[in-house]
């Protein structure tokens, strides 16, 4: 398990693992938790928390005949990665398949004291930290000083959100660093799995649009859910993963 300290840099530090390449190339990428045995996700995917918290639950288990992850948070904070090194290509395609039981009840992504969430599922990039402000380098440099990681500059979070309008974009209320795209809110799916298909680069220009013309080359997912901010609890569960260049 690894563990940060505070602050925005090391906010996205935590919720991305700190991605050292793992040295996938233009491939399909397959995150299959069917094919797991149900407990514990096995190696490369790792833990990532901060320090004091309660820590959010992944296990691999069996819901309506099929393996699949859980993910529970109670007043919890967690992240679980996978770190790659994936070169990013014309239309990458992002699908997969979630479903939250249990919203965390006061969440609000709009502000700090709110900042939760039952389920994210979030992608990071390598961008150029040369071309971020001097306050946000910095901030990156004393994140990784404290973590011994290399901390991402760029961070896609698709969020399923208990109060924001669907397709609504915003930063996270911690970094500019995290920005979230909301695709599902509220009660009308609560209990069902959805499945979802993303294009990711035309997600990537629609949050950072604003810094890069191009998408960077990927360098993690994470699955993320925490209730730590409202002191809530959430439940929710995870279908495979997969990443078609």
């Amino acid at each position: 398990m690894r563990t940060f300290t505070r602050g925005p840099a090391l906010a996205v530090a935590a919720a991305l693992g700190l991605c050292a390449g793992s040295g996938w190339a233009q491939d399909d990428i397959a995150l299959t938790f069917s094919k797991m045995s149900t407990g514990p996700l096995p190696a490369p995917w790792h833990f990532a928390t901060l320090p004091g918290k309660n820590a959010t639950e992944f296990t691999v288990a069996e819901l309506d005949g099929q393996h699949v992850l859980r993910v529970a948070t109670q007043d919890a904070y967690g992240n679980m990665v996978y770190a790659l090194h994936q070169a990013p290509s014309a239309s990458p395609q992002l699908q997969w398949r979630w479903r939250v039981d249990h919203l965390v009840e006061k969440a609000d992504i709009s502000r700090k004291a709110g900042d939760d969430s039952a389920l994210k599922l979030c992608v990071s990039f390598d961008f150029d930290k040369s071309q971020l402000s001097l306050g946000e380098r910095t901030r990156l440099r004393l994140g990784r000083i404290s973590t011994g990681e290399n901390i991402p500059a760029e961070t896609l979070c698709y969020v399923w959100d208990n109060k924001q309008a669907v397709g609504s974009t915003q930063h996270n209320a911690f970094t500019h660093r995290m920005r979230y795209i909301v695709l599902q809110s509220g009660e009308q799916h609560l209990g069902q799995w959805v499945a979802e298909q993303r294009n990711l680069a035309a997600d990537y220009a629609q949050v950072f649009g604003d810094e890069s013309s191009a998408m960077p080359m990927l360098i993690g997912i994470t699955i993320s859910a925490d209730s730590d901010n409202t002191h809530g609890s959430g439940l929710a569960y995870m279908g495979d993963i997969h990443l078609h260049p």
